[in-house]
């Protein structure tokens, strides 16, 4: 119990600290700064100004209630990042679904790690977090890795330092933004992976690349299936029929082959219909191989 009562003395000193007009805090030279930054306080969410520099753009609403369900059943586990700003106003660094949705369920104030940035550090800090994240789509990537180039002047070696991906991985991704607007929405909202965009690059042709993409789209194609248009392409052979371009076997459908002929006695062979549907082929050898096998499926 008087653990507890000390941690709120602790956090109203803070507050009242964040509130002296006298004292205001800009700079990590100010006096009581090093009692301020690097602090975690419960802050008013009305003192929080969003990101200007934050580059994710949409918020999926399911998601955010989801987390705003969590918020108020738990409380917000994780503190949101926010810099000092002139007086007792903030501005968020990282964090801003946390935001969201503690105003959503009418939070008045939330736990914050408080730090002091100028705007490039802002700009900087908020890309590299949002490049860390588990959920971004790779045109999200991409675009990240190319403001952080463009407006921090890195180079894609520093750049590969500071995000902790290796120099190809952040290549890859950029050269994705050389697509087609359009391809690069369809990333965007699911439709193809990296991989399939990765292939299309090699197009240099914007209508070659969506007649691609829309057979990509229409025939629900796998990534090797992309690959082998793209080389019928290149090699004069992009009327052939994209029933013929080999199926991609699924990994569960691999291993069950296997699993099926070991339990059978016989070797399986398996032809894909569809990307989810096909047929398999138990072949028998002889009038009391049939009868094993028949047996064995009752």
């Amino acid at each position: 119990m008087a653990k507890a009562v000390k941690k709120q003395a602790l956090g109203r000193g803070l507050s009242a600290l964040l509130k002296d007009s006298v004292d205001d805090i800009k700079t990590i030279r100010d006096k009581n700064a090093d009692k301020v930054v690097g602090s975690i306080v419960e802050i008013d969410l009305d003192a929080i100004a969003v990101n200007p520099f934050q580059p994710r753009t949409y918020f999926n609403e399911e998601d955010l209630q989801e987390l705003a369900n969590s918020i108020k059943e738990l409380g917000v586990i994780q503190p949101i990042t926010v810099r000092k700003l002139e007086g007792h106003k903030f501005q968020l660094v990282s964090g801003e679904r946390r935001y969201r949705a503690s105003k959503l369920v009418g939070f008045t104030h939330i736990p914050a790690y408080i730090r002091l940035a100028n705007d490039q550090e802002m700009l900087e800090m908020a890309l590299v977090e949002n490049i860390q994240r588990k959920d971004l789509d790779p045109i999200e990537v991409a675009l990240s890795y190319q403001r952080l180039i463009d407006e921090i002047n890195l180079t894609q070696e520093d750049l590969s330092r500071r995000v902790g991906k290796n120099r190809s991985t952040v290549t890859n991704y950029l050269r994705l933004l050389k697509l087609d607007p359009i391809i690069q929405t369809g990333m965007r909202d699911g439709f193809l992976s990296m991989g399939h965009g990765r292939a299309l690059i090699s197009i240099e042709n914007f209508v070659d690349q969506i007649d691609i993409y829309e057979k990509i789209i229409k025939n629900n194609l796998s990534v090797r299936q992309t690959e082998q248009l793209v080389k019928n392409l290149r090699d004069g052979k992009s009327n052939e029929k994209i029933s013929s371009i080999p199926k991609e076997i699924p990994n569960y459908i691999s291993q069950g082959k296997k699993d099926i002929s070991n339990f059978l006695g016989n070797k399986v062979s398996i032809k894909l219909t569809g990307n989810n549907n096909g047929k398999i082929v138990i072949p028998f050898h002889s009038e009391e191989d049939f009868n094993r096998l028949k047996k064995l499926l009752e």
